[in-house]
């Protein structure tokens, strides 16, 4: 019988509930562009995991010494050029929208698996990383038994809860899931990049609210002169 102490099992759920739910969020965004959900995101989120545990339950504390910056590098990378792919992805969809608005067509997206599972094992493995250096850090400790029941119970109770607003998400225009995928890509990029380099972010994840503020408004806005541009050059042609 595995005794329970309420500390380390608050810590554990607690941790485990807040960095997958940054998974969950980037999963969503992932799939903004893909007319089968979250599905193939959620499967590269959940393999990245694995891997991660799978290290962490074969090394133990070994996983510790490994240089967690290199894989924010690489992360910060990939979703910086996501968000590039995605911002056009996006002045795409505002295109197709407003020409199928102007015919009276439906406007359908096209899947993209690869990009969906890669973002979604990248998002996992960084996000895997954060929880499992606490679980080691509690089962050093002693609290081994506890770790695993909190942050299994983490889990559940953000699985839970996903499956509870999935259809909601889904309902949400195709345009504005994706403005709102690239602003949320654009920063987890520039906060991983900070921490790669040895930003001591103030009040931690939290300060990914207003970058997600900022990179919206920008990309919003950069659309906006986008498409505004496009629409002069065709005034200009037809006059």
């Amino acid at each position: 019988m595995i005794l329970l102490s309420a500390g380390p099992l608050v810590v554990a759920f607690v941790v485990t509930v807040l960095e997958m739910t940054e998974v969950v969020a980037l999963v969503f965004a992932l799939s903004a562009d893909h007319a089968a959900g979250p599905r193939h995101g959620a499967i590269g989120a959940t393999v990245g995991i694995a891997v991660v545990a799978g290290a962490a339950l074969a090394l133990g504390a070994a996983f510790l010494a490994l240089p967690r910056e290199y894989l924010l590098w690489a992360s910060a990378a990939l979703l910086s050029g996501f968000g590039v792919f995605l911002t056009r992805s996006t002045l795409r969809t505002y295109r197709r929208e407003r020409a199928a608005a102007a015919a009276g067509v439906p406007v359908s997206a096209r899947p993209r698996v690869i990009t969906q599972f890669l973002g979604g094992f990248t998002v996992g493995a960084v996000e895997g990383t954060e929880v499992v250096v606490v679980l080691l850090a509690l089962a050093a400790a002693g609290q081994a038994g506890t770790a695993v029941v909190g942050a299994i119970a983490g889990g559940l109770v953000l699985v839970a809860a996903t499956a509870v607003v999935h259809e909601r998400v889904r309902r949400i225009k195709t345009r504005w899931l994706k403005l709102g995928a690239t602003g949320v890509v654009f920063a987890f990029a520039a906060f991983w990049t900070g921490e790669a380099a040895g930003v001591r972010w103030p009040y931690g994840d939290l300060l990914l609210v207003p970058f997600f503020a900022a990179a919206l408004l920008l990309v919003r806005g950069t659309i906006a002169l986008w498409l505004a541009g496009e629409g002069r050059s065709a005034a200009a042609a037809n006059g």
